[in-house]
């Protein structure tokens, strides 16, 4: 029963309180599962995943909801950047469905996107198709690829595990170099073009 309920507070902490910046909810889902032994444990930590999943878009469409165009002028959205706002609004407005369907696989987008849908007043029905089947997708990869790691037996081989989790490191150490310099580059652009 821990299991499925920490399976549920990752997956909304991931989706809907955007948490996943800190700790990927995706590693902690898939650790979960490599240590469930079973068809139905596993199916079960699944469900609780994607009804995780589901209640926080639905949290991210009820942020939308009451801020409304609002959010756009936020503090938050002005330093993750307003043209990535009203890109992802546009996505919305053009494609409904499908852009939050599509959003659900992205991580930091599958955060934004239903508060942007709850802003842009995407219907309710359309948002809850998406945010199910989508939801169901992103549990069914990560429950599945945890499974597929802890019936492997490579957790059972410690130098193994070690290499894995330098990788993942290594990785992270990576991305936020990477993010740093983007955000450094960035910085420098709008320098130049205040200066001209």
């Amino acid at each position: 029963m821990t299991r499925l309920l920490l399976a549920f507070a990752f997956a909304l902490a991931e989706s809907g309180l955007g948490l996943g910046a800190v700790v990927p909810g995706e590693v902690a889902i898939s650790g979960l599962a490599a240590s469930v032994d079973g068809l139905l444990p596993t199916l079960s930590l699944g469900l609780a995943v994607m009804l995780g999943a589901v209640a926080g878009d639905h949290l991210g469409l009820t942020i939308g909801r009451l801020g409304g165009g609002r959010l756009r002028e936020s503090r938050l959205i002005a330093r993750a950047g307003v043209d990535r706002w009203d890109r992802a609004a546009d996505l919305v407005q053009r494609h409904g469905f499908w852009a939050v369907l599509a959003s659900r696989m992205l991580p930091f987008v599958r955060t934004v996107m239903p508060v942007v849908a709850g802003a842009a007043g995407l219907r309710y029905r359309s948002f809850l198709a998406a945010s199910v089947i989508g939801g169901a997708a992103w549990a069914s990869l990560w429950v599945g690829a945890g499974a597929g790691i802890g019936a492997s037996g490579i957790l059972g081989h410690p130098w193994v595990l070690a290499g894995v989790a330098a990788a993942f490191a290594a990785a992270a150490a990576t991305r936020a170099v990477v993010k740093r310099f983007r955000r450094q580059e960035l910085r420098r652009a709008r320098c130049t073009a205040a200066a001209t």
